[in-house]
């Protein structure tokens, strides 16, 4: 029923305005049998076959009956030729343009082929017309040049005038346009500069009509105002204004022509005729031309704008884009309190490893549509890459910021990505920051709230942390990534320096040479004193910067080794320490294969320590690397032995060289029989293995002579050296004792 109601609503008004646009017209008939100078009903036929189909040409004839019952009269042998001239030449027009689809806007394209269509239908229009009207008697056979050029003229007038505006109007999206995510990027007029061209518009039309009316020969210069106006419309403001302007000039001029007023008369020589049309429909056309070659122009630059700051995957807005909108709503004093929210995926490698990379596209694209569903309309949702996504929570004071924190987690706990017949899903961890507008910056918002997931992420995932809450979390956090920054920079500096300390044996019946492990400090620029690993550590592995460290220090190694010959020759047994990371990491073995094939140190004096909590999270894959690299003839070591589960069963599954016992036993010997006890077992068990001892941190002569005492084969700490740089520590005379009995 509604479906009826607008068809008949819209068939109403389009006759309806077919016959006005023709009793316009009428003003510019001169005389009986003579033909209209301007047709604007032309325009309006165009426009709506062209945006509604061919089948909307039956309003040409209806309307035409009306008007000749009614508005203009004519002999009866007419009136077939009538109706036939303007539905086919709409018919004709329309159905070349609508032979190829139609754009969703009126472009620069799209307008050249409406105005070829125009040509075709206002000739085919001027032929049968013009045909008729001597056949009826109306026009003399030797007159019906002129008429056709004054009827087909006066056709195209009517279509340039009118079509390119109601074209724009009527369409959905009358001209190419950027998205609301593009707030801010267009350089359009803003609306005073709008309102003083309107006023500007109005102006040159009084001063077009009152100059008229002053009289002279050249009136029709003064024309040149509204066009500079349109010019200024065109370079400034968007196409339709343009068209607008272009419609409501030609309908003026027209109007003064026909009626005569303000100076302007009809032409009554063909050739006048002619040239003020051919005038005329210059006027329309170029305007409109300029308007839409401009404006393309400016969507072409703000498209590429665009395309810099929006994501291909998600289509929201980037990082940079981010940071520019959320600056932008900054430098507001008068915005309400808000939050930002910082948002990462929680295992979300998983699902790359184990589906696929297209797989984790479509979780994100999910994900995406997901946050945008839960959150206000003037909220910010932006894509920083992998796995992470920003917030912007606007209007909004801490406890409504975690409310909406709240529900963006559970929206992204609840969504499911079918990918092959299963369904995937994910969870969130999300950290916010409560601010005020002039408080803070961005980076150091975007930091903070960074922090703040992190620390969330830390806490076991899929939760809120809301910064404030436990600011020293964050803090550290901060602080963190802060030594982040300093460990990446040093790596590519190359600031680490390596220190030996010596691991002695307790027993004659050990291997000679000299044993000692490797030791990492960090050298801070304009600094003498280094930087000791539990400083940046703990930071390195939070940020996976471990596995870095450790080829660093195997590169350090084997270069200074390579170097000295000579001390090289005096080594044993050179102990590095690895990360977790570097167990897990497929690389760092053909790294480390690489490394010795072309190195002159013998591999078999390189032994490699991993420690018991990260060798124990998988064994499997811990023996598996351990395997490999003792195939490439390095022996290892199990460190900090004791402190983590404990188990001796990891003495049996684990296949490595050496235990190293942790050195919270050794210090406690002295006042625990339990730690004295464990040390013992450790070392019973390993030497019935087939492995030997070494005990950490040894401090005290006395701690020496009881764990030699208690069979451990090795010993490392102060009571044997302290570390020192590789140069001193093999120029210096070792101060190691001799071995106990």
């Amino acid at each position: 029923m509604q479906v009826i109601i607008a068809t008949l609503f819209r068939s109403l008004l389009f006759v309806g305005l077919y016959l006005g646009l023709a009793a316009f017209a009428n003003q510019f008939i001169a005389m009986p049998g003579s033909v209209a100078l301007f047709w604007p009903a032309s325009g309006l036929a165009l426009a709506v076959v062209i945006r509604f189909g061919l089948h909307w040409a039956w309003i040409v004839p209806v309307a035409m009956i009306i008007m000749h019952m009614t508005i203009s009269p004519v002999p009866a042998a007419f009136v077939p030729y009538s109706l036939l001239s303007n539905t086919l030449g709409v018919i004709a027009g329309g159905w070349f343009v609508n032979r190829v689809r139609n754009p969703a806007h009126l472009d620069i394209r799209f307008a050249f082929r409406v105005l070829r269509g125009g040509m075709l239908m206002s000739l085919v229009s001027a032929v049968i017309g013009v045909g008729g009207m001597v056949a009826s008697g109306l026009l003399r056979e030797s007159s019906g040049l002129d008429a056709l050029v004054k009827w087909s003229m006066g056709d195209l007038l009517g279509i340039v005038s009118l079509a390119p505006a109601l074209l724009m109007i009527s369409f959905r999206k009358p001209i190419d346009t950027l998205e609301p995510t593009a707030e801010g990027t267009s350089d359009y007029g803003a609306e005073n500069e709008k309102l003083a061209w309107n006023m500007a518009l109005a102006a040159s039309f009084l001063l077009l009509a009152w100059g008229g009316s002053q009289g002279g020969q050249f009136v029709l210069g003064l024309v040149s105002l509204p066009l500079s106006i349109m010019v200024w419309s065109a370079l400034r403001m968007e196409p339709v204004r343009t068209a607008i302007a272009v419609l409501l000039t030609e309908l003026l001029i027209g109007m003064l022509i026909g009626l005569g007023l303000a100076g302007f008369q009809q032409p009554v020589l063909a050739l006048d005729s002619a040239i003020l049309l051919g005038y005329l429909c210059l006027l329309a056309i170029l305007p409109i031309i300029l308007a839409l070659t401009v404006h393309e122009r400016r969507m072409a630059a703000l498209k590429l704008a665009m395309h810099a700051n929006t994501d291909s995957l998600t289509g929201l807005p980037n990082r940079s884009a981010f940071e520019v909108r959320v600056n932008r709503i900054l430098s507001d004093p008068g915005e309400p309190p808000m939050a930002l929210a910082y948002l990462d995926l929680d295992n979300f490698s998983l699902i790359n490893d184990t589906a696929s990379h297209a797989a984790g596209d479509m979780m994100i694209v999910g994900v995406a549509g997901a946050l945008a569903s839960s959150l206000r309309g003037d909220d910010v949702l932006a894509y920083l890459g992998a796995d992470e996504f920003a917030v912007l929570l606007r209007n909004r004071n801490p406890m409504m910021a975690r409310e909406a924190a709240v529900g963006l987690s559970r929206a992204v706990e609840d969504y499911r990505c079918q990918w092959q017949g299963s369904a995937m899903a994910t969870s969130a961890s999300i950290g916010v920051v409560p601010f005020r507008t002039g408080d803070a910056r961005f980076a150091d918002l975007l930091s903070k709230a960074d922090a703040a997931c992190f620390t969330a992420k830390e806490l076991g995932g899929n939760r809120v942390f809301l910064a404030g809450g436990l600011a020293s979390d964050v803090l550290d956090r901060t602080a963190s990534m802060r030594w982040a920054l300093r460990i990446r920079e040093a790596l590519e500096q190359h600031r680490f320096v390596l220190h030996a300390q010596t691991i002695a044996p307790l027993h004659e019946n050990q291997e000679p040479g000299r044993h000692f492990e490797l030791l990492i400090r960090l050298q801070e620029p304009g600094q003498d004193t280094l930087l000791m690993p539990g400083q940046f550590m703990p930071a390195a592995e939070r940020f996976g910067l471990g596995l870095r460290i450790d080829r660093e220090v195997v590169m350090l190694a084997l270069d200074w080794l390579e170097a000295h010959p000579e001390q090289a020759a005096q080594v044993a047994t050179c102990s590095i320490n690895l990360s977790g990371d570097a167990m897990v990491d497929e690389s760092f073995i053909g790294f480390v294969a690489e490394r010795l094939r072309n190195s002159s140190f013998p591999a078999s004096c390189i032994c490699f320590e991993v420690t018991e909590t990260s060798a124990v999270r998988d064994l499997a894959r811990a023996q598996r690397f351990i395997d490999e690299m003792r195939g490439l003839g390095c022996r290892f070591a199990l460190d900090d032995f004791g402190t983590g589960f404990c188990s001796f069963n990891y003495l049996r599954e684990l296949d490595v060289d050496y235990f190293k016992i942790d050195g919270s036993f050794v210090r406690e010997m002295d006042s625990s029989p339990l730690a004295a006890e464990v040390v013992r077992s450790i070392t019973k068990i390993s030497h019935l293995l087939m492995k030997k001892t070494i005990a950490e941190h040894t401090e005290t002569l006395a701690q020496r002579d009881a764990l030699a005492a208690l069979g451990v084969d090795f010993a490392q700490g102060y009571a044997i050296d302290q570390p020192r740089p590789l140069d001193i520590y093999f120029n210096e005379v070792s101060r190691q004792e001799q071995p106990s009995t």
